[in-house]
């Protein structure tokens, strides 16, 4: 005789309302009101040097009737190019072959591409690259002695982009699409993802500062200048607010429209993300028949090899009745799906397959595909290697240069994810509007993609007047809500939601806590290695960040050769990478993305 399940505490859905205003108000004071400062900001004239004024529109008139805008704009857009390819079809390619070779050909690859997401540091990437312009270099790096023509600058630029950010671009790619290959429908699934995969390149594209400023600063005679260098040379080298935060209010206008699209495009798509048990990969599991149940982990193996008692005709409460979903009804979960474990989540609709093993020929493509792209990324990456090998000992490597860069890094990401985290639970886990819940993301679109660069000059203004600059504070991020993150925790808890049966706290808040540590650590390391805001706001060499100091090594007279490691120190790398790897094995690996064309589970009344 089964016990009965225990009654689950009753969650109003009104506490989502609650959980998200948080959000909505980190939201309002540190992007809505900004956004109007900045827009504000670009009908005057002058700015720190001298007195401003109104001019209406007469900055948006030289901007967009010159020819600056305009080439910065194309040869932003340009650099996007080749990554947006790597990330379209390379990274769903090896991500498929990965799948389809079975499991620890895919936990290789999670493995093996982790290290380029923790050791990508634009500023100590591109100082490597530098190298090649200095005597007796050889080797790929010399690719860098294109940079000093007016006529091969541009090319050139855009192939070390290209080169340096292969891996990264894979990694993430990889992360993005193998989810999509395990949910229910993997075609509309991977489709969806790589249109927001798609936008998040681009978005990310048009927004490159530290390349550009280390590489060239825009340089030679203004052919590699980038949308957010024209910025601030406006704003802060020429001291011009005015026309500066134009450049910012038109590059807003572009990522605003890229984040509303990627929303809708998520939201009206359905998409879900979804937590798998701990067990076999569809592509490792036959499933014969959906009556032959897998009762998951936690569950008594002496019932493994027992017919379900919630087959065809059967209540699956086990009381006999005819169930809701018998001959002719479709199963709630989808054909061939199986009832969830003990945490709720029901094992995803799986293909039957002949054997419990993926075929030989499938692991033998993951494994080429895998070594081909990691050869060809280690290749790419060497110069960045060779230049961590030969870093001189410099002040941006010291103790204090680290303390200055990671704890207001990790600080900013605890305060964003955690407040996205909050409004996530809200939105995705208790759908206070139902069905409907998710378009309350559109409030939040417009700042999906944007960085720290479109603010920038209406947050230096701000804290210029709270006499902030140049105190350890003024190095926190000025963002109390990551939007990037509130889209990702949103789905994920809308999904593990789905199958909860109305158990928020076992069935949605513990499931979904290591996401948002994940992408905590995401956001910290983003922040660790940006240069843009930490320059505009620190003068004093005391408080350099590591990316500062870097630059501010570079461009003295006295240097002789780039510090190249010191953005990526062994002990950070180290354990930057054990916690990736850790969470690729335990949690990303179980991740399944699925879309509008999948079966879910309807919650109880």
């Amino acid at each position: 005789m089964t016990s009965p399940t225990p009654p689950q505490a009753y969650v109003s859905p009104a506490l989502g309302w609650l959980l998200a205003v948080p959000a909505l108000l980190g939201a309002l004071i540190t992007l809505v009101l900004p956004t109007a400062q900045t827009i504000w900001l670009s009908f005057q004239s002058g700015g720190v040097l001298r007195e401003s004024s109104y001019v209406g529109t007469a900055n948006y008139g030289e901007l967009l009737g010159g020819a600056d805008f305009w080439r910065a704009l194309g040869f932003t857009s340009s650099l996007t190019v080749i990554p947006l390819l790597v990330a379209v079809v390379v990274g769903p390619l090896l991500a498929l072959a990965l799948d389809r070779a079975g499991t620890w050909t895919r936990r290789a690859g999670r493995i093996v591409f982790s290290l380029a997401v923790v050791a990508f540091s634009p500023v100590a990437v591109a100082g490597a690259w530098l190298r090649g312009a200095m005597p007796h270099a050889s080797g790929l790096v010399t690719l860098a002695e294109g940079l000093r023509e007016p006529a091969t600058a541009p090319g050139t630029f855009r192939l070390i982009v290209a080169a340096a950010t292969f891996g990264v671009v894979c990694a993430l790619a990889v992360i993005a699409f193998l989810p999509a290959l395990r949910g229910g429908t993997p075609g509309p699934a991977t489709l969806v993802v790589a249109v927001l995969v798609a936008l998040a390149v681009v978005a990310v594209g048009l927004q490159t500062f530290s390349l550009g400023l280390v590489l060239t600063r825009g340089g030679p005679q203004r052919a590699t200048e980038t949308l957010a260098g024209l910025q601030y040379d406006y704003a802060f080298r020429l001291a011009e607010f005015g026309p500066g935060a134009s450049v910012a209010a038109l590059t807003g206008v572009i990522l605003g429209v890229l984040g509303i699209v990627a929303t809708v495009v998520a939201v009206a798509a359905r998409l879900r993300i979804t937590l798998t048990p701990r067990t076999t990969s569809q592509h490792e599991t036959a499933t014969p028949h959906p009556t032959t149940a897998s009762y998951g982990p936690g569950t008594d193996p002496s019932r493994a090899a027992t017919p379900a008692p919630y087959g065809p005709g059967t209540d699956p409460s086990g009381a006999g009745s005819p169930a809701p979903y018998g001959p002719g009804v479709p199963h709630p979960y989808g054909p061939g799906a199986q009832l969830p474990d003990k945490t709720g989540v029901p094992v995803p609709p799986s293909t039957p397959t002949p054997s419990s093993a993926p075929a030989v020929g499938m692991t033998v493509v993951g494994v080429v595909a895998l070594v081909l792209v990691a050869g060809v990324a280690f290749v790419l990456t060497w110069p960045w290697m060779d230049g961590v090998l030969a870093s001189p000992a410099t002040p941006a490597g010291t103790l204090a240069a680290q303390v200055n860069t990671w704890i207001p890094a990790v600080v900013g990401a605890v305060v964003s994810v955690g407040v996205a985290y909050l409004a996530a639970l809200g939105i995705g886990g208790l759908r206070p509007l139902g069905r409907a819940s998710e378009w309350l993301l559109l409030l939040f679109a417009p700042w999906l993609f944007a960085g720290p660069g479109p603010l920038a000059v209406a947050n230096w203004q701000n804290v210029h007047n709270l006499g902030l600059i140049d105190t350890f504070p003024a190095l926190i991020p000025p963002l109390l809500v990551s939007v990037p993150a509130l889209l990702v925790l949103t789905l994920l808890c809308r999904g593990l939601a789905e199958r909860a049966g109305g158990d928020f706290f076992g069935g949605v808040l513990l499931p979904s806590l290591p996401m948002a540590g994940i992408l905590a650590g995401a956001v910290a390391l983003v922040n660790a290695h940006d240069l843009l805001w930490p320059m505009l706001v620190v003068q004093k060499p005391a408080l350099f960040t590591t990316p500062v100091a870097q630059v501010n090594q570079l461009a003295s007279y006295t240097a002789t050769a780039p510090d190249v490691g010191a953005a990526t120190p062994l002990a950070v790398v180290a354990v930057a990478l054990a916690a990736l790897v850790a969470a690729q094995l335990l949690y990303l690996d179980r991740l399944a993305i699925r879309t509008n064309g999948s079966h879910v589970r309807t919650p109880p009344a």
